[in-house]
C-alpha cells in the first residue's frame, strides 16, 4: 500500500517556503497531492489555474519526484479528495504559532470527518519568513521577489503587464 499525501493551500502565490515543505513531503511519502484551493477569506490574486501552472513549473524546474501531483479542488470538503485519492494525511506548512492556532480546529475537525491527519511541518528558517500575502504585496509595489519564490513565479510576477 502506498503512503499518499495532500499538502493543500490557496498558493497565491507559491513561496520558497511552500516548496521547501513539498519537497521533504515528497522524500516521506510515495505520493504527494499539491492542491490549490480557493480560500474563501482571502482575495485572490492569480486565478486557480494559473497557480497550478506555476506550481507545475516551479516542481519541473526543481526536478522534484514525479510523484508529485499538482491539482486543484473547489467541490467538497478538503477530506473528499483525500478519500478520493487514498490519503490519509494532509501536510501544512506552519510559519509562526499563529498559524498553529488557525490550523488546530481544521486538524481536528478533518481528523473527526474522515480519519485524515494533519502533519505540522516547518519550513527551512531561511523562508520562514515570507508568506504569500508578503510576496503579494511587494510585487505590486514593483519590489524584487525573486529572493522569495521559485523562478517561474518571479518571472510571471515580474513581466511587464500589458495595458
Amino acid at each position: 500500500m502506498s503512503r499518499v499525501a495532500v499538502v493543500p493551500g490557496s498558493f497565491d502565490p507559491i513561496t520558497l517556503g511552500h516548496l521547501d515543505v513539498i519537497e521533504r513531503a515528497a522524500r516521506i511519502f510515495d505520493e504527494v497531492h499539491v492542491v490549490v484551493v480557493h480560500n474563501p477569506a482571502k482575495t485572490a490574486m492569480l486565478p486557480i489555474a494559473q497557480r497550478v501552472a506555476l506550481i507545475e513549473q516551479a516542481v519541473a524546474d526543481r526536478a522534484l519526484p514525479r510523484s508529485i501531483i499538482v491539482t486543484s479542488w473547489s467541490v467538497g470538503l478538503l477530506v473528499d479528495y483525500c478519500t478520493d485519492v487514498g490519503a490519509s494525511v494532509l501536510i501544512k506548512g506552519i510559519r509562526s504559532q499563529i498559524d498553529v492556532a488557525y490550523e488546530t480546529p481544521m486538524a481536528i475537525v478533518n481528523r473527526n470527518l474522515a480519519g485524515v491527519e494533519t502533519i505540522f511541518m516547518l519550513p527551512d528558517p531561511a523562508h520562514a519568513h515570507v508568506s504569500s500575502s508578503l510576496v503579494r504585496q511587494v510585487a505590486s509595489l514593483g519590489g524584487d521577489v525573486a529572493p522569495y519564490v521559485p523562478r517561474a513565479v518571479a518571472e510571471f510576477l515580474q513581466a511587464p503587464t500589458e495595458d
